[in-house]
Order: structure tokens, then sequence, then C-alpha cells
């Protein structure tokens, strides 16, 4: 089962998104987890949970540099979601983006 989690700094979007996500995932038959979470969780959920790709929502995309900087040497992909899937609430382009950083990193 291959974790995907979002992080944004409320998670009420992004929450939907990860449910619009999951929804694709369960359609598809994919073995995939979407879960959505605080961002201040963050160091938590990885811990604990060890996530295969980290999505943030464009809302703390200015925090890209600082959760690479503590959590990029742990092998996981740590991307933005695109603003405009975001908006859009795009759950299958979002987790096609989840999918290939999860390839790109094998």
């Amino acid at each position: 089962m291959k974790k995907v989690y979002l992080f944004c700094s409320a998670g009420m979007s992004t929450s939907m998104l990860a449910n619009k996500m999951q929804a694709v995932a369960d359609l598809h038959k994919l073995p995939i987890e979407v879960a959505a979470f605080s961002d201040t969780k963050m160091g938590q959920v990885i811990e604990e949970k060890h996530p295969d790709v980290i999505l943030l929502g464009p809302q703390v995309k200015y925090r890209f540099n600082e959760f690479v900087s503590k959590y990029g040497n742990l092998g996981i992909p740590i991307q933005v979601i695109d603003a405009t899937d975001y908006g859009l609430m795009n759950g299958e382009r979002v987790l096609k983006f989840a999918i290939k950083l999860i390839k790109e990193n094998k």
C-alpha cells in the first residue's frame, strides 16, 4: 500500500482533494492510501506513518524549502500541488502526479 499524504495549513480543502484522490484510486483498485493533515503535524506523520510521497497545498508553498531541508534527506519526494489542479479539485490529475513522483523515486 502506497501512502500519499497532503499537507496544508487548515486541512479543509486539502481533505476534500484527498477524498477525491482516494475515490479515483479506489475506482481503479489501486493500493493507495490518500490522507490530509495539517502542516504542523508533518514530522509526527512522517515518523509514525512513513509516507511514500508528500504533497503540499498551494497555501503552504512558501514553506516548501523549509520542509525539504528538514525532511528531504529521508528519501520521500516532497512537491507542491499545482494550483489549478488544487483549485479545480482535480483528484485524478493530482493522484497521477503523486504516482509519477513515487515511480521516479524508486
